[in-house]
């Protein structure tokens, strides 16, 4: 195998983005028959399988391979176009970018990161919510060119970047501390809210504090949003890990009070992105750690510690 036939391969990717072979053929403006006909032929090529004929179909392992692949050459095509002064006289539109990030990250310093990206040439984001923990999957899948995550180690084709740390306290409302961890508390035994059925933080936490093989309580509250989180840690209905930008103010009105004497947890922070010549993406990419480096602790804090980046 020399090459892989560029017609073939954006074939698979319509199969894959508009579900089936059918509406594939319809955005290609060609018949179905052309359609099972190329990805065929890249198949017999590849010597892989590689769609699943379901409904919708999806990618085998070695589909997302070439389904990445094939997202990358749509975006370098377009940014050579946009260089070109071709993009909006083609009808192409703004650049648009998807990138995954987690929930706290978005409620915390994301956003405002994003509005400092220049506005000319126009860039549209495509923010996928997902837990830092399993960001990594979507790159891996093609489907986002960039992901804030805890993994450091790079997926196939990815570069990676440090961010910092996210420091997370575990904070109760005093209603709740009076209730349920006072004398000798067992913070395993006590309810907790989780942030979906993925959430392995508290759980994680607890595994750390106690030595012990069990996680958080199955008394649990699944809230899954990060406002909604810190809403449900200040109602009382269990308590959890929160990020500090959000638990700082409420401590200092009394709202929520520490877990003493549990310590903070400081989560890891990356960024990893396709390895390509995008200036959008490029530029995206520098905001985003010049907004951590402004926002997280840096990534030599001893644990527990207080030291903070300067603000700039």
């Amino acid at each position: 195998m020399d090459e892989l036939p560029l017609e073939q391969v954006r074939t698979l990717l319509a199969v894959v983005d508009e579900g089936t072979f059918d509406a594939a053929a319809t955005a290609l403006h060609v018949t179905p028959s052309a359609v099972s006909q190329r990805v065929k032929a890249l198949e017999q090529r590849t010597g892989r399988v590689l769609l699943m004929r379901t409904k919708p179909v999806r990618p085998t392992e070695s589909g997302e391979v070439v389904i990445r692949f094939a997202r990358q050459l749509a975006r370098l095509e377009r940014d050579a176009r946009a260089e070109l002064g071709m993009g909006m006289a083609d009808g192409l539109g703004p650049v648009r970018l998807p990138i995954a990030v987690n929930a706290d990250s978005l409620a915390t310093w994301f956003l405002p990161a994003l509005t400092r990206v220049p506005r000319d040439p126009p860039v549209c984001f495509e923010l996928y919510r997902e837990d830092e923990a399993h960001t990594t999957a979507l790159l891996r899948e093609g489907q986002v060119m960039a992901a804030v995550t805890s993994s450091p180690d790079p997926v196939a084709g990815c570069t990676v970047r440090a961010l910092g740390l996210a420091r997370y306290l575990p904070v109760a409302s005093p209603a709740f501390v009076a209730r349920h961890l006072t004398g000798a508390p067992d913070l395993g035994e006590a309810p907790v809210i989780v942030f979906d059925r993925r959430d392995e933080l508290q759980d994680g936490y607890v595994r750390a504090l106690t030595g012990g093989a069990a996680g958080a309580s199955a008394a649990r509250h699944q809230i899954p949003t990060s406002e909604g989180f810190r809403d449900a840690v200040v109602a009382g209905l269990g308590w959890g890990l929160v990020p500090e930008p959000q638990a700082l103010p409420l401590l200092e009105t009394g709202a929520l009070v520490p877990l003493e004497p549990a310590p903070p947890l400081d989560v890891p922070l990356y960024w990893q992105q396709w390895k390509l010549d995008s200036p959008a993406l490029a530029a995206v990419a520098a905001i985003v750690a010049q907004a951590a480096l402004e926002s997280l602790l840096p990534p030599d804090v001893p644990a527990g510690g207080s030291r903070r980046r300067p603000q700039h």
